[in-house]
């Protein structure tokens, strides 16, 4: 299954994709503990699924890069 058919589904809003989109620029492809917190509570998702989002989109983050989606990171 592809990251993008992943993501989908996930079956988010509008508003819900919105939000992880700022904070994935914003905030980093790698939230910590608190900020995953803060952003779970913005979406109304939990933060095992703010996570999963995360992960999903970093995948597609590193694809777009020319790099393999399975790919670590350090912080990984």
């Amino acid at each position: 299954m592809s990251c993008k058919a992943m993501m989908a589904s996930l079956n988010l809003s509008e508003d819900q994709v919105k939000v992880l989109e700022e904070s994935f620029t914003k905030v980093g492809r790698h939230p910590d503990g608190t900020s995953l917190m803060l952003i779970s509570a913005e979406c109304g998702l939990t933060e095992e699924e703010t996570l999963k989002w995360f992960k999903l989109r970093n995948a597609q983050w590193r694809e777009a890069e020319g790099l393999p989606a399975e790919l670590g990171s350090v912080l990984d």
